[in-house]
């Protein structure tokens, strides 16, 4: 029987320096009959800010949607909490180990909207909506409350992207995995994106994210170890 950590119950191990989130072990990806990375063994642990560093096409982004459910796993393990993510009920293993890109799918209708549609889904509504945390997120980011009430139609990319963020973080994730979340991004919007991270992990010392960009600058400003993807030789 699947482990359901449902909406009615989330299961979680004491985390610990010892005791990692996620555990990966011997995880492999093939595309088209090709191995893009095989083999692959890393652990995250609490408070980790890792970089997923590798060449275009090594497979960083198919890693992180791997790790995040959205893709199957063809080979290895993924362990979450000590348990294969197979038994878990994947919507809410989902909303623990939440995967971000640079282009965010919307709603239609206002923000605050967009932040409350999640409060609909089944998986979600044993949770309550909490407008303080969002004005605490967004005077981080040097937004007035008024923002709430934008359309998101009207919104510009980095505007968009606060609201997948905020979205996201509402949920209290364990893992978030960045898939270039800022590379179309102004700099002082990605420094603010940035911030609501680190505020973010800063309020529960066990969260961790994966991060992947193309700026090694921002790399080694906001991560304090990498994992190195090589794309395997063709045969």
């Amino acid at each position: 029987m699947k482990n359901q950590l449902t909406k009615n119950q989330t299961t979680k191990l004491e985390l610990s320096p010892n005791n990692p989130i996620l555990c990966v072990q011997d995880l492999s990806r093939k595309v088209e009959e090709r191995w893009i990375w095989s083999n692959l063994n890393f652990q995250v642990f609490s408070g980790e800010q890792i970089a997923v560093v590798g060449a275009s096409g090594s497979g960083k982004s198919l890693l992180l949607r791997t790790l995040a459910g959205l893709d199957p796993v063809q080979a290895g393990k993924i362990m979450f909490q000590g348990q294969d993510i197979g038994s878990y009920f994947m919507p809410s293993y989902r909303s623990q180990i939440i995967y971000l890109h640079q282009r965010p799918a919307l709603w239609e209708g206002a923000v605050e909207e967009n932040l409350q549609q999640v409060y609909r889904l089944a998986v979600h509504r044993h949770l309550v909506y909490n407008r303080e945390l969002i004005l605490n997120y967004l005077d981080l980011l040097h937004k007035t409350p008024d923002f709430l009430q934008r359309p998101v139609s009207a919104l510009s990319g980095g505007e968009a992207q606060i609201v997948a963020f905020l979205r996201a973080l509402q949920l209290s994730p364990s893992i978030l995995l960045l898939d270039e979340p800022t590379a179309s991004l102004d700099a002082l919007t990605a420094q603010s994106l940035e911030a609501l991270v680190a505020a973010w992990q800063n309020e529960q010392p066990h969260r961790a994210y994966l991060w992947t960009s193309h700026d090694s600058t921002q790399l080694q400003r906001i991560t304090n170890r990498q994992i190195t993807l090589k794309e395997k030789e063709k045969d």
